[in-house]
């Protein structure tokens, strides 16, 4: 069986950085330097502009000798099942899981990365690797068929991570809502990916790509708290899987 190959980025743009420019290099480095036919899927888009975001991201993506074809509703899984890369782009999670499920995609992409075609994908896109979008920061704007996500990642993933409350301000810290999420899911774990961040798959290898650390949160068996523990930027972090 091939190895499954995921590269998940927490943002697609890092402070003042154009639209991906940080990504590209690690996004040629996975990939590689040569002609690729790559499906890119839109559907987290909330303005449903994905020629726009087609062109936003060839763009982005223009050094690179990539062929970025949209993936539509009407062509969606014969354009999956002819690329060699596919690509899902970030926007709302909402929208893009119920696309997912509406057009009958999930186990199509599953069974496509699973087979040895690379995935990659950011914010939303990125959300959806992990084994449900249940930690993702967007609003609710449809409700998809299901939670339950692609899977590639037995844990959670909480893209755009930071944990900062303005002065005044009431409501819940990013660390205060993925605490209440392990409160009633004690099982799970969560990373909490900054921006600048990436998770890289390589079959059973992982790694934190980038230059800050990212958050696990869980919940330890000998204590009721979750626990915060640091993950340094680099750090192979296989033992995760």
């Amino acid at each position: 069986m091939p190895a499954i190959r995921v590269l998940a980025f927490s943002s697609s743009r890092v402070q003042n950085s154009a639209y991906l420019e940080r990504a590209v290099p690690v996004i040629k480095n996975f990939l590689g330097n040569k002609p690729l036919n790559i499906a890119f899927i839109p559907f987290a888009d909330a303005e449903n502009k994905y020629e726009d975001y087609l062109e936003k991201t060839k763009d982005g993506l223009a050094e690179l000798p990539y062929n970025i074809h949209l993936v539509t509703p009407d062509n969606a899984a014969v354009a999956i099942k002819n690329a060699n890369v596919i690509m899902v782009g970030g926007g709302n999670t909402f929208k893009l899981q119920h696309h997912l499920y509406q057009y009958e995609l999930v186990d199509l992409i599953r069974e496509q990365v699973t087979h040895g075609i690379p995935y990659v994908g950011w914010s939303a896109g990125a959300n959806i690797t992990g084994l449900t979008i249940g930690t993702t920061n967007d609003m609710p704007i449809i409700e998809p068929k299901s939670f339950k996500a692609l899977g590639f990642f037995p844990f959670q993933i909480n893209p755009h991570y930071i944990d900062v409350k303005p002065e005044g301000h009431h409501g819940e810290t990013r660390d205060q809502r993925l605490t209440e999420y392990l409160r009633l899911n004690p099982d799970a774990s969560i990373i909490g990916l900054p921006e600048g961040t990436a998770l890289q798959l390589e079959g059973k290898s992982l790694t934190l790509v980038g230059n800050v650390p990212a958050i696990l949160f869980r919940i330890d068996s000998n204590q009721a708290d979750p626990v915060r523990t640091i993950i340094h930027a680099g750090a192979d972090i296989s033992w995760l899987l």
